[in-house]
Parts: structure tokens; C-alpha cells; sequence
């Protein structure tokens, strides 16, 4: 999510290429770790709030990295898909039962698998590690381990404007490309397990190619609070606007059609009951 294409990737910039790979890597790692002590260090429902807050930050300080190297890098556009693809198998391969993102968490809440008081601390465990993923983030740039390192260093790491068209434009982008993620997260269980990873990632690919020029494509409200917050040009309740009424309408709207309006005219049973039958059995 927010990497943007260029036609090459010349020369100097491979070092910059490969040094934000040993970023992606570390951050990959260290998240990894910590998912590991939380499942052997604490028993019981307290670790899925650990789990919770080394996934955000693994997801938050990875898509740090990769929307630095596609704003500055001369990346291809090939190049370009091959590391969003890449990085979100990872992610889903690695976050197990953890939701990365409060649209998920209150999903939860809707379908009866999960508490309002369990949601409220889950998301602000998430928040609590976008923030500590800007820190990471800010920490490892200071090290000027590459020359974007340096460059983002010397305009003291700020960004600017990520919305490339109007407010609405942007609130509709981020409002479709949730709603199509949400679509295919509840019938990507229809599909053999081992395919379920790779086609997630290869939808949000597509959106984030088709529509990263005009808000960055993130459809995750924590994400991008630790990630297109921070920048200039619009306002803090613009940037609520877009990147969390949009996100949200996106999957509330999503689960409205599949569970209720065509089951509805269809008189067939919901999606979400099949959805929620799943996850059961696989909690069980």
C-alpha cells in the first residue's frame, strides 16, 4: 500500500531497494518474535492483545518502508506489484487470528464472536502500535542506511499531501477499495485453502495500483493513522473523512448486500452465517 510506479529502477537505486528489503525484513522478524513469546508467555485470552498490537505494527511499519520507497525510488511498476503482493501473503500468512484493522474488530462484535469490551481494547492496542510503528520507522530512517534514508531525513521525515484528487474522490476510493477487500475476504473460503492467501493479496494489489494515485488505497483506518495522518494538505477531519468513515461505510455497506439485501430478494441463507461457521471451526 502506497507504493507508487516509475518506469526504472536505475542502478543506485538497487542499494536503496535492498536496504528497504532488510527493513521489511526486520520489522518482519522482530513482529514474528513477539508473536511468539505471546502465545507461550501468555496463556489464556490476554495474548490475542499482544498478537493484536505485533501485527498492526509489523503491518504499519512495513507499509512505512514501501510507501517511502515508491514515493522516492525510481521503482517499475512490475517491481512495484511484485513487493505489495509479496508483503501482503506475508502478512496474511504470518498475523494468524489477529484483525489489523477496527473495521475487522468490530465485524466481530456484529457477528457475536466477540465482546464491545474486547474490540474497544483491540483497537487501541492497534492504534497503540501505529504509533509505535511511526517511532520505528522515524528511528530507522535516522540511521541513514540509504540514500532516500537521508533525503527523508533531511525534510525531517515529512510527508505530503497523499490525496491526489478531491476529498469525495478519495472517500469514494478508500469507500470501493473496503468494500471489494470485505467482499472478498467473506468468499475467499469458498476457494482451497492454500489459494485463499494469494488471491486476497492479488485483489489488494490490484487496488492499490488501480487506485493509490488518488488517496494511497490503504481501506484500513489505523493504518492510515499511523501512515497518511501525519502528512500535510488536508485537515485532520478530512483525512477522518476519507480514511475512516470511508473504510467503514465500505465494509458495513459490503456486509449489508451479501448477508442481507440478496439473501433477502434470493431467500436463500446469509454469507455471514457461513462465514461465522467457518471461524468458528477454525477457533475450535
Amino acid at each position: 500500500m502506497g507504493l507508487g510506479s516509475s518506469p526504472t529502477l536505475s542502478g543506485p537505486n538497487m542499494t536503496d531497494l535492498w536496504v528497504s528489503l532488510a527493513v521489511l525484513g526486520a520489522a518482519v522478524l522482530l513482529s514474528e518474535a513477539t508473536r511468539r513469546v505471546a502465545v507461550r508467555c501468555f496463556p489464556g485470552p490476554r495474548w490475542i492483545y499482544l498478537l493484536e498490537a505485533a501485527s498492526t505494527f509489523q503491518l504499519c511499519s512495513c507499509t512505512h518502508e514501501l510507501k517511502l520507497l515508491g514515493e522516492t525510488a525510481q521503482l517499475g511498476l512490475a517491481v512495484s506489484m511484485t513487493l505489495t503482493y509479496t508483503m501482503t501473503v506475508i502478512h496474511i500468512s504470518t498475523f494468524r487470528q489477529a484483525a489489523c484493522n477496527p473495521s475487522a474488530s468490530l465485524e466481530r462484535v456484529y457477528r457475536g464472536t466477540s465482546t464491545v469490551h474486547t474490540a474497544v481494547v483491540l483497537i487501541a492496542c492497534q492504534f497503540g502500535a501505529a504509533v509505535a510503528a511511526q517511532v520505528f520507522a522515524a528511528s530507522v530512517w535516522s540511521l541513514g542506511l540509504s540514500g532516500i534514508h537521508l533525503r527523508h531525513q533531511r525534510f525531517g521525515f515529512r510527508c505530503f499531501d497523499p490525496i491526489g484528487g478531491t476529498v469525495l474522490e478519495a472517500a469514494a476510493v478508500e469507500l470501493v477499495c473496503a468494500f471489494i477487500v470485505q467482499a472478498a475476504a467473506l468468499h475467499v473460503h469458498k476457494l482451497d485453502e492454500k489459494l485463499r492467501a494469494h488471491c486476497v493479496a492479488a485483489v489488494i494489489t490490484a487496488l492499490v495500483c488501480t487506485g493509490g494515485r488518488v488517496s494511497g488505497a490503504i481501506f484500513n483506518p489505523v493504518l492510515a493513522f499511523s501512515v497518511q495522518f501525519p502528512c500535510s494538505g488536508h485537515t485532520y477531519l478530512e483525512y477522518c473523512f476519507v480514511y475512516w468513515l470511508g473504510p467503514i461505510l465500505g465494509v458495513a455497506s459490503c456486509i449489508l448486500l451479501f448477508e442481507k439485501i440478496i439473501p433477502l430478494l434470493s431467500g436463500k441463507s446469509t454469507i455471514g452465517l457461513d462465514v461465522a461457521a467457518v471461524r468458528k471451526r477454525k477457533t475450535q
